[in-house]
């Protein structure tokens, strides 16, 4: 049997005390991800959050969040093929509305997410070192997609 180490920071007391909304537009490039870890900081900077959370919601169907690794790219362009292996745009779909990129759009955003939170203290968020906030853009063609930046917590 092998030994558990586990170690955690003492709690902190915050007062909720502010709630504050922005939207971010993204124009994407097309499939793909897209960092949005700095604009998300500029927010939090902006409004001078100390100690809360952090939520990123985006508004639409085909186009999704995630929290993934910010070191190695080829990372991404893997996360993109299985993506596509999952969701392939030649299996003869139904859904074709905007073309054949349509449906597997959808389909990835329901396997993905469409919000993320974050904790945040000291005015940062709590990411992990190889951590950052990612558009994923599901569509061929580029897109101007809005995501909600809200912060609750102590300002």
């Amino acid at each position: 049997m092998s030994a558990r180490s586990t170690s955690r920071t003492a709690p902190s007391a915050v007062t909720v005390n502010s709630v504050v909304t922005s939207v971010l537009t993204v124009q994407t490039p097309g499939r793909g991800f897209t960092d949005l870890t700095r604009e998300v900081e500029a927010f939090l900077r902006e409004i001078a959050a100390r100690e809360g959370v952090a939520t990123a919601f985006i508004r639409h169907t085909s186009a999704s969040l995630t929290i993934q690794e910010n070191a190695d790219p080829t990372v991404l362009r893997d996360l993109t093929t299985a993506l596509s292996r999952l969701a392939p745009e030649d299996a003869g779909w139904v859904h074709d509305t905007e073309g054949p990129d349509d449906m597997p759009a959808h389909i990835k955003t329901m396997l993905s997410s469409v919000s993320l939170q974050v904790p945040v203290r000291d005015g940062r968020m709590l990411l992990g070192t190889w951590q950052a906030i990612y558009l994923i853009e599901h569509r061929s063609r580029p897109h101007r997609r809005e995501v909600v930046l809200q912060f609750i917590g102590a300002v």
